[in-house]
């Protein structure tokens, strides 16, 4: 894969998103699929009630266009970017059902956690289904080390738990303007460079399709936000991500690259199991983003320093996975 076809699968996902956008967004505030506001969050998100949500659309069609046709340049659809799409839309499908109940159906909560894990893990066990007929690897190798494990069977297990993690992670972390698109483009980009210097092609471009589909989001997203991703977005990202770190066998690096998203998720059970124990609340607020909110920190200023963490984070994984 040369640079020009790194730049030409960016400025595409890109273009698309940029130029669907203007065009879904009056359709959403036609159809009336405004997100509502938890009554139990910061009292200065209320004024964003109504703001058109699944936008997350957008990001997906992108990458589906986007990655299909640069894969057909090369060897055609391999099994890397059917499992990618795979997730990837599995997910996404997922994220749409549960914003569709919220905004037409008027229920906040949206899909029930048992469904919504329920629909995860049927997605992850055709994710895996696939990836064992297809004879890829059971093993994990903990970064810069020669330690190896080959899991076998119970590599589905792990993928279950992968998918199912990170996609909620990602969920977890969507709650300011822009700072989902801004930590999940820095993110994939990461992979998509490590992809890349692998030689893993198929992954390589789809990871850079979503960084060039999210960029275009951003635009739309940035503070004040025109459009949310809804869970739509931020279930497929968090899908993919961690599908890619399962097919470069970089499993443990995603913890390192997406440690915004790992500490996002960590502040919510820390929270959880403290109230729970012993009644009081370690954070003013989880997830993490709201503690410093409530702080007196401004939204965009959380946003760029989350920003900034995801970037000294994906710098550190680029250079360990170069050396995996």
């Amino acid at each position: 894969m040369l640079e020009r076809d790194v730049f030409l699968t960016m400025s595409m996902a890109f273009i698309i998103t940029v130029a669907i956008a203007p065009l879904f967004i009056p359709f959403l505030r036609r159809l009336k699929f405004g997100q509502s506001i938890r009554e139990e969050g910061p009292q200065s998100h209320q004024k964003k009630s109504g703001t058109p949500t699944m936008g997350g659309l957008v990001i997906l069609l992108a990458v589906i266009i986007t990655s299909m046709f640069m894969a057909q340049i090369y060897a055609g659809i391999s099994t890397e970017t059917i499992l990618l799409l795979l997730v990837m839309i599995g997910f996404g499908l997922l994220g749409f059902l549960d914003d569709f109940i919220k905004v037409v159906m008027k229920r906040n909560l949206g899909l029930t956690s048992k469904q919504k894990l329920l629909g995860q893990i049927v997605i992850s066990i055709i994710f895996y289904m696939i990836y064992s007929n297809n004879g890829l690897s059971t093993k994990i190798t903990l970064p810069l080390t020669d330690v190896t494990l080959d899991l076998g069977i119970f590599y589905a297990l792990f993928i279950i738990f992968w998918l199912v993690g990170f996609s909620n992670a990602v969920n977890l972390t969507d709650g300011l303007d822009g700072l989902v698109s801004g930590t999940a483009a820095v993110a994939f980009g990461a992979f998509a460079v490590i992809a890349w210097s692998k030689g893993m092609d198929e992954t390589a471009i789809f990871s850079f399709a979503i960084v060039g589909a999210v960029l275009g989001f951003l635009v739309f997203n940035a503070h004040p936000a025109k459009v949310f991703m809804g869970d739509t977005g931020s279930l497929a990202l968090g899908g993919a991500i961690a599908a890619i770190s399962i097919l470069t066998k970089l499993e443990f690096l995603l913890l390192i690259i997406g440690a915004v998203f790992v500490a996002e998720t960590l502040s919510v059970m820390i929270q959880v199991a403290s109230f729970k124990a012993t009644g009081k609340r370690v954070f003013r607020m989880s997830p993490l983003h709201h503690h410093f909110e409530l702080g007196g920190w401004s939204e965009w200023r959380v946003v760029v320093t989350f920003w900034t963490v995801g970037v000294i984070c994906a710098v550190i994984g680029i250079y360990i996975g170069a050396w995996s």
